[in-house]
């Protein structure tokens, strides 16, 4: 969860800040928004035993697991690059030359992660949550030295919808409901070694880490408007380590300190875990040994793809005269726009009975996870209309998506309640408690659905459209820079 606050989740946070108080209601609602998502990816791994992407290949079949499988590791390696860029630019302001921080840091990761020792990693990851909270003073103490309480006001009265605006509102979504993350908490559940016994722990272990991620995501866009929204030419973020200048300018040395420091830490923290996600997945596809508690002469393939992607990520990011800011901000618009792919595989295989049994979705939670699914699809879709069509009005785009969406949602919620409902589990609370999946190989296939199939035609076709148009409008922004 605190994952989320890395580098290109702290950077567009503070854009967001800096751009427009307005948004601050969009950070409030994604907060619960990342708890219903992760406790189905961890109810997933709780009970099946089994990764993500092991079971996404075994439900729907390997072409929609490699397309799925392909999206995700694109865009992890994307989201990797960005992570070493926070370290670049969080070090640079205390003047350490990137060619040395850069390879530090990947050197480290690697350390860590191939000691064999499960709890020795996840104390090392413990420590950075913990550092994270170094933004909470940050926004104290700008909110005390430099009070800007006129343009917070204003902006939260002003703000309006237009494509700028929308492209953040995408890019706040792909930083925080990150496909790495459901590949991530279901493995490391499995790695963890949780059944369903140990749910209700796991539970609260989501919630104190979605309160610990909005506490410092609020810190980071408070102290960016308080200390940097007023100021002449505000809205022009170019990237982290503007925002450090920035507030060293405004406030003091410390100040840019605070955030450099929280910049790195959040930066180290996301290419642990993202690099792990993409590890994790190979593993699963390959059907070799992964697992943090395995030693590199053990699991020699899990190891080694987790120090492949931080060597490849690491050359590219240390490419002179890279376009630090403009690739960190695009990679998250990028990943707001494949979320809708990654969370409708994960409420198909909620609802498979075969895999989870008394285990599947409630139908108050498919209806909660529809809409959010139609939230995200509909920003992605709003984005994509407003690149192919540059003078469309964003405001009426904006309500004609939105009774559609109202229109599937009814239509959804009329078909949920004349569906038969589920036979109640029969068993005693303790054979509820030690349910698990039988062995995947011996459940019976899905049945066929021709509408599920047209569905995920459809959705696949929109995706690589408006990955296209997204990855063109990166393109158009650097050549432009």
């Amino acid at each position: 969860m605190v994952a989320d606050n890395d580098a290109g989740g702290l950077s567009v946070y503070a854009q967001a800040g800096q751009d427009s108080m307005s948004l601050i209601w969009l950070l409030l609602l994604l907060a619960p928004v990342l708890y219903v998502i992760q406790e189905m990816a961890a109810r997933l791994g709780a009970v099946t035993g089994a990764g993500h992407a092991r079971l996404i290949f075994e439900r729907f079949g390997r072409r929609w697991g490699y397309f799925a499988l392909g999206d995700f590791l694109v865009l992890n390696l994307l989201t990797i690059i960005t992570e070493f860029i926070g370290v670049a630019l969080a070090l640079g302001y205390f003047g350490v030359n990137r060619y040395w921080a850069v390879p530090f840091a990947g050197l480290a990761l690697v350390v860590v992660t191939g000691i064999g020792s499960f709890r020795r990693w996840e104390l090392t990851m413990f420590s950075l949550v913990g550092l994270s909270l170094v933004a909470v003073p940050l926004a104290v103490f700008s909110g005390l030295q430099h009070p800007t309480t006129q343009y917070v006001s204003s902006a939260v009265s002003t703000g309006s919808l237009n494509g700028g605006i929308v492209l953040l509102v995408v890019a706040m979504i792909g930083t925080t409901v990150a496909p790495w993350q459901l590949f991530l908490q279901q493995s490391n559940v499995v790695d963890k070694r949780i059944t369903a016994r140990w749910l209700p722990y796991e539970r609260i272990d989501l919630a104190v880490g979605a309160v610990l991620f909005t506490i410092g995501a609020l810190a980071v866009f408070v102290a960016s408007a308080v200390a940097l929204g007023g100021s002449s030419g505000h809205s022009l973020f170019i990237d982290a380590s503007s925002v450090a200048d920035g507030l060293r300018a405004r406030i003091g040395w410390w100040a840019g300190a605070l955030f450099a420091t929280a910049l790195l830490n959040g930066s180290v923290l996301g290419a642990a875990a993202v690099t792990l996600s993409t590890s994790y997945a190979l593993g699963d596809v390959s059907g070799v040994k992964h697992s943090l508690h395995r030693r590199w002469r053990d699991a020699p393939i899990f190891h080694g793809s987790f120090g492949f992607c931080l060597l490849v990520a690491a050359v590219i990011v240390l490419i002179p005269h890279a376009p630090l800011g403009v690739v960190t901000v695009g990679v998250q618009v990028l990943a707001g726009v494949l979320v809708p792919s990654a969370t409708v595989f994960l409420l198909l295989l909620c609802n498979d009975r075969a895999v989870l049994g008394p285990w599947t979705n409630p139908r108050w939670l498919n209806v909660v996870a529809v809409f959010v699914v139609g939230i995200l699809i509909e920003m992605s879709a709003l984005l994509t209309l407003t690149t192919l069509f540059p003078g469309l009005h964003v405001a009426v785009a904006a309500v004609a998506l939105t009774m559609v969406w109202a229109a599937g949602l009814s239509a959804f919620w009329f078909a949920q309640a004349r569906t038969k409902k589920p036979v109640p589990f029969e068993g005693t609370p303790w054979e509820l408690a030690t349910w698990t999946m039988p062995r995947l190989e011996s459940l019976p296939p899905p049945a066929p659905s021709q509408s599920r199939t047209a569905g995920l035609v459809v959705l696949r076709v929109y995706l690589v459209v408006a990955g296209v148009l997204v990855a063109a409008r990166i393109a158009q922004a650097i050549v432009g820079g």
